[in-house]
């Protein structure tokens, strides 16, 4: 799941475009949000033909790249966007005042909790049930750049060298940012409205025009003389072809998702007199129905940073220009899934990029369950968020257990591996479909009726799992692999320098 998640606005922004939404039957806000990302998108063009980097300083394309993701905050919501000054004016106020050191936990506390108060209000105050992003979908993403550059900062300026992952060297950050590099990177035109969120880092290599800071920079050596030469432009081909599968998922999203209403799935006269087997295929149906509109939100995103020069991730083997360094999704991926992992692997990618490094690879005990609840009260203040991410839990736990146990004995032979494959892709489906319900459902006594007439079978087939095919801890493998690498070094050189690098990484 993700910050934009719920990717309409609030409709408390202008009301230029009435007249559109009553053509199109669609409500003013969804029609605010495509309108004002289309903008993005032209103006993106504009920015990096008049604004290149050979052209412009680094302190003019900050400038333009925040008021102009102000302007569309204020068309889109209205004087709700000042919240968005409000958050990140106060985080920065933390970061000046307090320590390195410790700068990091009350940014995560403020940030997270100033953004809670704010859905909490939303939810409980003013349209419980309505199912679009208002202006606190924006300020999830805020959030995540908050303590995002919070963590870098602490891993850059109070953490020595060797105690950081290799990852985590990349995207430290040595210095601190000024009051306008910082509100440019949470509030800039290419992002403010959809995200997706990037590293500090990259934004500022993107602003400066320094094609050389990207994450495959040591890994990608070979491309280094083409980096020297010159700095890779943004194919407009590429772009093109992202907005058009964009707004073809939107197409499909917007001819089939009544087709198959998520609702169906809890109707007694559904429930009553359908065959249990024809209900899991009804299932599957209503919830790829819903996925297309995330398809569309993300991959427009995308274009519009690709359009602005933003996104370049180095070189393939055969030399061509790679430009997914903050894509959120890969749709092929996502559908064909062989297990949960990968599904999530592949589904809103910086999300999960940003709680594996402020959570799941800081915590010290349960990291699967604590990144799943730091979800879920990232997502809101819905009950149907926790139950989905409290079933995540569960489902993780025991994909894991089948495939650290089961697998290795499908991989014998190609036919026995596709069996497994076919396999593993329908109950992976079934099972995220069954995982997410409650996210659309949003309320815990409809949820709670759909898992009833399931008579929580996954949630209970799922412990069983968890339960008979135990995998070890992580700490506990790790120093297994330590052991069989010192009895034999020699073959394993880097398998050893990593684990021995795992051992002296401290939890922050």
């Amino acid at each position: 799941m993700a910050a934009e998640d719920n990717p309409s606005t609030a409709c408390t922004g202008s009301s230029l475009l009435k007249p559109v939404s009553e053509i199109t039957d669609l409500p003013l806000d969804q029609v605010n949000f495509v309108v004002c990302q289309l903008c993005a998108l032209l103006s993106a063009f504009w920015f990096r033909l008049f604004l290149h980097p050979s052209k412009t300083s680094p302190f003019i394309r900050h400038v333009v790249a925040t008021l102009l993701g102000l302007y569309f905050a204020l068309f889109c919501f209205g004087w709700y966007a000042l919240h968005f000054l409000v958050q990140s004016g106060l985080t920065y106020g933390i970061m000046i005042l307090t320590g390195v050191e410790h700068m990091h936990k009350y940014c995560l506390v403020v940030a997270l909790s100033y953004l809670s108060l704010c859905q909490i209000t939303r939810v409980y105050v003013f349209d419980y049930g309505m199912y679009t992003a208002d202006f606190t979908g924006p300020m999830m993403v805020i959030t995540q750049k908050i303590t995002s550059i919070a963590f870098e900062i602490h891993d850059g300026m109070a953490r020595k060298e060797e105690h950081l992952t290799p990852g985590q060297k990349i995207l430290a950050i040595r210095r601190m940012p000024s009051l306008l590099e910082y509100f440019s990177y949470n509030c800039n035109f290419m992002g403010i409205l959809a995200g997706p969120t990037c590293s500090y880092n990259d934004y500022i290599a993107f602003i400066e025009g320094d094609p050389r800071r990207h994450r495959d920079q040591e890994a990608d050596r070979k491309s280094q003389s083409k980096l020297k030469q010159a700095e890779p432009s943004p194919n407009v081909g590429r772009v093109i072809r992202k907005v058009a599968t964009s707004f073809f998922c939107l197409l499909v999203f917007l001819s089939v998702c009544k087709v198959f209403p998520v609702e169906r799935n809890i109707d007694d006269d559904f429930i009553a007199n359908t065959p249990f087997y024809a209900q899991p295929v009804y299932l599957y149906l209503s919830m790829l129905t819903t996925r297309p509109k995330y398809y569309f939100v993300w991959t427009l995103a995308d274009a519009i940073n690709n359009a602005a020069g933003f996104g370049f991730n180095g070189y393939d083997a055969d030399g061509s220009p790679r430009w997914d360094l903050i894509s959120n999704l890969r749709i092929l991926n996502i559908e064909l899934a062989t297990s949960f992992k990968v599904f999530l692997d592949n589904w809103n990618i910086q999300t999960a990029h940003w709680l594996k490094r402020v959570c799941y690879e800081r915590c010290p005990y349960h990291p699967t369950a604590a990144t799943f609840i730091l979800s879920a009260m990232w997502h809101g203040a819905y009950p149907g968020y926790y139950l989905t991410f409290l079933t995540g839990i569960v489902v993780t736990l025991a994909a894991r257990a089948v495939r650290h146990n089961v697998r290795p004995h499908f991989l014998q032979s190609p036919t026995h591996k596709l069996v497994y494959d076919v396999i593993t892709w329908a109950a992976t489906q079934i099972a995220i479909c069954y995982t997410v319900v409650p996210f659309v459902l949003l309320s815990i006594g409809p949820s709670m009726k759909f898992y009833r007439s399931w008579y929580f079978s996954l949630h209970i087939g799922c412990i069983l799992l968890a339960v008979a095919l135990p995998v070890k801890p992580r700490h506990l493998r790790v120093k297994d692999q330590q052991k069989n690498l010192l009895q034999d070094p020699v073959q394993h050189p880097v398998e050893a320098r990593d684990t021995d690098r795992s051992q002296k990484e401290k939890t922050t």
